[in-house]
């Protein structure tokens, strides 16, 4: 960037409020910013996207509102949220209720949660609504970063929160179906059943016991954990 804005807490310049706060003990409200200074004229202006002096240009998207410089990332201003969200803004709207801008293709088809983005983000720990990083809203309704979720998938498929399934795993269940099924037991395991509890549903069932996974009778998930209340059983011939 080719500017430092002023903290008007400390009146201290920095390339970016992260910056700032990284250096100090308080926080730089980015709104309250007034002046600039251009790094390469060093002359101290009201913050603007061009220098006044030396048409030196600060970034090449400015928002007015939020006084963020940047490369041009396709970003848009969205009053509803009060920041700046990488686009682009056609890609996405604004959840009145969740009260953060989604994809599209979350339009109707996720589970409305009032302020859900007033947390922290499960997998980075960072602030969910003032990232400009786009939200992943999960089945169960949990928030993650946009980013953050395509790593998770990498590794699993369940919510770091609750444990359900982040996505519909139907015919990854009917696959373990065709496996268990073409993988016996040993004979000392064949009657053997267990209390499992289903991360999905909520449901207790028992069953038989299987090393590939053993399926909720309530609604066929394998997404199960064996039941710490109960004790592992042998049925008798």
């Amino acid at each position: 960037m080719n500017q430092k804005i002023e903290a008007p807490c400390c009146g201290k310049f920095y390339v970016c409020r992260l910056c700032h706060d990284n250096q100090e003990n308080h926080q730089l409200d980015r709104f309250k910013v007034k002046e600039v200074q251009c790094a390469e004229c060093k002359q101290i202006q009201q913050v603007q996207q061009c220098c006044k002096s030396c048409n030196s240009v600060f970034g090449e998207y400015y928002c007015d509102v939020c006084h963020l410089f940047d490369e041009d990332k396709k970003q848009y201003h969205c009053d509803k949220c009060g920041i700046c969200r990488i686009g682009p803004k056609e890609d996405f709207f604004h959840c009145s209720k969740c009260n953060l801008c989604l994809g599209l293709s979350l339009q109707g088809n996720h589970k409305c949660i009032e302020n859900v983005s007033r947390q922290n983000c499960p997998i980075c720990l960072e602030d969910i609504h003032t990232s400009r990083i786009g939200a992943h809203v999960l089945p169960c309704g949990h928030l993650l970063h946009r980013t953050c979720y395509e790593e998770m998938l990498k590794e699993g498929y369940r919510c770091p929160l609750c444990m359900r399934s982040a996505l519909d795993m139907t015919n990854y269940w009917r696959q373990l179906d065709g496996e268990v099924a073409q993988t016996p037991m040993p004979t000392e395991y064949q009657n053997m059943t267990v209390e499992i509890l289903c991360n999905d549903c909520s449901a207790r069932s028992n069953v038989q016991f299987h090393i590939l996974g053993m399926k909720c009778h309530s609604c066929e998930s394998y997404n199960t954990a064996l039941d710490g209340k109960n004790r592992v059983q042998v049925q008798q011939r």
